[in-house]
């Protein structure tokens, strides 16, 4: 599976200790220099990503322009409008996107949006993981990733332990 990352997701899980997640579960992850650039600002800048290094095997690739579709939706930033206009001109299988708005246009776009609990039950599906819940504390604890508790039990019968 190629997908196309935003910034939250890789800054989320390798700041719980979970960059590998990415090579393990998906064949290529590009991302686009603004997302770069993001990743890096925030790890120099956020005293909680403060040192976060971006994930190996994490391919950087311009897309060729901006989508007419991306650049007129409201509410992106320039992160996401690359990662979207990349996702679009490569035909990703899917895309990482950061917040519910990105959710949003990518769907619109016709992309498959998957984000940090999905990564996550997907690693656990996949066995790569042995439980989800001390990871999603850690999300919550350590990243300030904000879960509602009925989507953190939810989750979590999904992946087939107690909430």
């Amino acid at each position: 599976m190629i997908v196309v990352a935003d910034t939250s997701v890789l800054v989320n899980l390798c700041r719980i200790g979970q960059g590998n997640l990415f090579k393990d579960l998906f064949r290529e992850v590009i991302v686009p220099p603004e997302v770069t650039g993001e990743f890096f600002r925030l790890a120099a800048a956020a005293p909680r990503f403060s040192g976060l290094k971006l994930p190996d095997g994490i391919r950087e690739q311009s897309p060729k322009s901006l989508s007419r579709v991306v650049s007129a939706a409201p509410g992106l930033d320039v992160g996401e409008a690359a990662a979207f206009s990349l996702a679009v001109e490569i035909h990703a299988d899917a895309v990482l996107p950061d917040e519910r708005r990105g959710y949003e246009v990518a769907v619109q776009l016709g992309l498959h949006p998957i984000g940090v609990l999905g990564i996550l039950l997907r690693t656990k599906s996949a066995g790569l993981l042995p439980e989800l819940k001390p990871l999603m504390n850690a999300l919550q604890r350590d990243a300030n990733f904000w879960i509602a508790k009925s989507l953190f039990e939810n989750v979590l019968r999904l992946a087939g332990e107690e909430p």
